[in-house]
């Protein structure tokens, strides 16, 4: 069943996808003065060509990719699925909250595969006057998400996991909506 569950989200989600535009900055939002700290996102390439065989990794390759990005950073790591110029197709594990961002011009579309942590989304980020704790929300919605959940984040929209149980893993998908 979640097999079914997550090829329909990922079908309809690439589906939204289908013709070329240009991708918004992959990057949270940093602190202010401070860098996101997660590296220089990877180039965009070319989509798969129509009727080709597409990509394809199994989960054992991901599972490898997503252990050695966690042995360098256990707070977040991620194994890249598909990042193209279109969207970006990740597998991600948060080991420990992080501070709240937004994505201007892209919505997300996160599948948790493991774990939980309390999400929170909407309300307005609130970043700290100084060092310390990473930004926050205020006035957003608290959820407890778990293994199975499904979370549809619209472009723009300030979005933190928040409180993280252990660890949470999840597949992210974040893609330019297009226009009415």
């Amino acid at each position: 069943m979640r097999l079914v569950i997550l090829s329909c989200v990922v079908f309809a989600v690439v589906s939204l996808a289908a013709r070329p535009l240009r991708l918004a900055s992959a990057e949270p939002l940093p602190a202010q003065g401070q860098t996101s700290g997660r590296g220089t996102p990877s180039p965009a390439v070319p989509a798969p060509p129509p009727g080709s065989a597409g990509v394809y990794k199994s989960e054992a390759e991901l599972t490898a990719a997503l252990q050695k990005a966690v042995a360098s950073a256990p707070g977040m790591a991620s194994s890249p699925v598909a990042n193209t110029d279109q969207y970006r197709i990740n597998v991600v594990r948060r080991g420990a909250a992080a501070g709240a961002l937004a994505h201007a011009g892209n919505t997300e579309v996160h599948y948790i595969i493991d774990g939980s942590a309390t999400f929170v989304s909407g309300g307005t980020i609130v970043r700290p006057t100084s060092g310390g704790a990473g930004a926050q929300i205020q006035g957003g919605v608290s959820r407890h998400v778990g293994k199975g959940d499904v979370v549809v984040i619209p472009d723009n929209s300030p979005h933190w996991y928040k409180d993280v149980s252990g660890s949470v893993t999840y597949l992210e998908v974040r893609f330019v909506a297009p226009t009415k």
